[in-house]
């Protein structure tokens, strides 16, 4: 199906051309991107400094997303959801910082800590820099604060939205009141400060802009920006075939010893808007699968810009076109306190899924079999120290291209624990690190493959597995084979999906994670 020619989409009556509207959208991803070069370079942990475990974006004075970097998009499709009724919600005033972690507030999972500080303009707020970052510590019972919990407040430390700054002062017995909780506060401590310097760059560079252009300038630039990619995703989404699309998929299980929830989703296609339904989706679960609506809208956001033309800006714009639903309480729009940990790492994985296999219905030759749909979380550590890492599997096979070996894929954008750092800085040793040969499901295309990682344990630990993919294997399309489930095993002895255990030193964990789903009949 031919796109539609995204040049023909113009700036409307704003006076701007393509040439300058281009370096506009270009100059506000540059203080994304270096807003995330000072935040990674500021850490003190591996999981933000060495995995780029964080995202950042700006916004507009209502809340609207102007732009992002190409970090993490759970984190930043989450943001964009939720963002207006932050900032509808507060008194924003010069100096100030706000941060939150609440999934059922604006954030994602308790790991997930945002920061947000406004930007102003001779005494009028003209926009937002905001920052979110995993820290592999908030607090919970077991290391890497990912548990195999049944409620929120299992999960770890809960920040509903305030202040770290006002006015430009630190309220030091609020940050002391959560890096108290943890496991090694200093180093928290350090990676909330430099969540802080990456918006106190954003602050600066964003205002830089402003006082540049002037006001009446950058809300020209800005809606002219949004316009314009309303227009390429109306257009493109008009490509599509019109009807209706559905699919369905199952998690492992529950989390909780319960079976596996599915997820359903109808696809609706009519001139030139999209709405994504997941009415008949089962209920939230006693587990840590259950997703907020922030999370759902950032797997379906991303689903959905895959299919617009690369050039699309990734503004609040490009959206327009995508409406989502789904009833309240089920396990994609969980209510409060039901546990998110798992939702936003595994379940937004197989959102993607979903939605993808309801697209291949419509697009065959232009959607991907499935790739391994988890992030195989591990979370470690002993009484000072907590260690947090995914790891990277098979990306599907398309029409026409193998898939990737051993690579982060969808929700997720982060980096493996490079071996020299883990061991310098936990008490661990990588005995093996290679590609899982042959686990990629054969097809005319075949799937990629997933990895082996294994660690050995230098002294005592405990170790908490929350992982996908383990018994419903990644799918093929078009007659490609299935991609080879997961295992997860401890000193040879096969391990559930979802386990947290206690280690002894010189015992060895093997993930082996799936391999991508193969496209198109294998020739024989």
């Amino acid at each position: 199906m031919p796109q539609s020619d995204p040049h023909a989409a113009a700036t409307g009556d704003s006076g701007l051309d393509l040439i300058e509207l281009r370096i506009f959208e270009s100059r506000a991803a540059a203080i994304c991107e270096t807003m995330g070069a000072v935040l990674r370079r500021s850490a003190f942990s591996p999981n933000i400094r060495d995995r780029l475990d964080f995202s950042c974006a700006l916004f507009s004075a209502d809340g609207r997303l102007l732009s992002q970097a190409t970090h993490i998009p759970v984190h930043l499709g989450s943001m964009a959801w939720a963002m207006r009724d932050l900032v509808d919600k507060h008194e924003w005033r010069p100096g100030s910082r706000l941060m939150l972690n609440d999934p059922y507030a604006g954030g994602t999972h308790l790991p997930d800590v945002t920061v947000i500080a406004p930007v102003f303009d001779s005494g009028d707020c003209v926009g937002f820099v905001a920052n979110r970052a995993h820290h592999a510590d908030i607090g919970s019972a077991t290391p890497g604060s990912m548990p195999l919990s049944r409620s929120l407040e299992e999960e770890g430390v809960l920040i509903s939205p305030q202040w770290l700054y006002r006015d430009g002062s630190l309220d030091q017995d609020a940050l002391d009141g959560i890096c108290r909780r943890m496991r090694n506060p200093d180093l928290s401590a350090g990676d909330f400060q430099a969540q802080v310097a990456a918006s106190a760059f954003g602050e600066k560079a964003f205002g830089a802009l402003v006082e540049e252009l002037g006001r009446e300038r950058l809300a020209e630039f800005s809606q002219a920006l949004n316009d314009y990619a309303a227009r390429l995703a109306s257009a493109s989404i008009s490509d599509l075939p019109e009807g209706c699309w559905q699919a369905v998929d199952r998690m492992d299980c529950d989390g909780a010893g319960g079976p596996g929830p599915s997820i359903r989703v109808a696809l609706r296609v009519q001139a030139g808007r999209i709405e994504v339904d997941f009415d008949g989706t089962d209920d939230q679960v006693a587990g840590n699968l259950n997703c907020p609506m922030s999370v759902t809208a950032a797997a379906v956001y991303y689903a959905l810009r895959c299919l617009l033309p690369a050039e699309t800006p990734t503004c609040a714009g490009a959206l327009e076109c995508m409406h989502l639903s789904a009833p309240a309480g089920c396990l994609v729009n969980a209510r409060s306190p039901a546990a998110t940990a798992a939702g936003n790492v595994e379940t937004s994985q197989r959102i993607v899924d979903v939605v993808f296999r309801a697209l291949a219905e419509a697009l065959p030759e232009r959607i991907p079999a499935a790739s391994q749909g988890t992030m195989n979380n591990l979370g470690l550590g002993g009484k000072r120290w907590s260690y947090y890492e995914t790891m990277a599997g098979g990306c599907g096979a398309t029409a026409d291209t193998p898939g990737r070996h051993a690579a982060h894929s969808h929700m997720t954008n982060t980096l493996n624990t490079p071996a020299e750092v883990l061991e310098m800085h936990f008490p661990l040793r990588i005995v093996r690190y290679q590609y899982r040969s042959g686990s990629g499901g054969q097809g005319r295309c075949s799937g990629g493959d997933g990895l082996v990682r294994e660690f050995e344990f230098l002294e005592p630990a405990q170790a908490t597995l929350i992982t996908e993919r383990r018994v419903n294997a990644p799918w093929g399309l078009a007659g490609g084979e299935d991609g080879q489930p997961g295992r997860n095993l401890l000193d040879g002895e096969e391990l559930p999906s979802k386990i947290s255990i206690e280690v002894e030193a010189g015992q060895v964990l093997t993930i082996e994670t799936p391999g991508g789903g193969g496209y198109g009949s294998p020739s024989r």
